[in-house]
């Protein structure tokens, strides 16, 4: 994947579609991406559950224009260095999920595995769907698939 473009980190939307600096990782942008949702998870866990839903909606509704706005200008796809879509994508996994260390190193685990492994339909929506929609998709997708897992997990411990 080609280079973060120069100064993308004082443009407010390239730094949040960034993660606040984290998709600037030189290996595994997304885990590292996915790391910096975790105390944005941790955090909002001290509030409601409906201030954990509305973030997670502010979070995600916002991603499609961010990472979309992003992609367009560096004038790519889906650049491995937009990692906003992973953040919402964990928020997603941990959505009604007590917080602990346990629930949140499952919870990472099992949301890396899907948005890497992309197991159909996460891999079809990977590859057909375009723009700020074909980033955010795949990831919430994921986030589906390994919250569903996680609170089965945490249903048998």
């Amino acid at each position: 994947m080609s280079s973060v473009p120069r100064g993308s980190l004082k443009n407010p939307i390239h730094f949040l579609a960034l993660g606040f600096g984290s998709g600037m990782a030189p290996k595994a942008p997304g885990t590292f991406g996915t790391l910096a949702a975790v105390p944005i998870v941790a955090g909002l866990s001290l509030f409601s559950s409906s201030t954990y839903l509305i973030a997670l909606l502010v979070v995600t509704v916002s991603g499609f224009w961010i990472c979309g706005k992003t992609a367009k200008d560096w004038g790519v796809h889906d650049h491995s260095a937009i990692v906003w879509d992973e953040i919402a994508g964990f928020m997603l996994t941990m959505l009604w999920v007590p917080v602990s260390w346990t629930s949140l190193i499952v919870g990472f685990a099992l949301f890396r595995l899907f948005d890497i492994a992309k197991p159909y339909p996460i891999s079809w929506l990977d590859k057909n769907v375009s723009g700020g929609t074909g980033i955010m998709v795949d990831d919430l997708l994921a986030g589906i698939f390994a919250g569903v897992l996680l609170q089965l997990f945490l249903f048998v411990i």
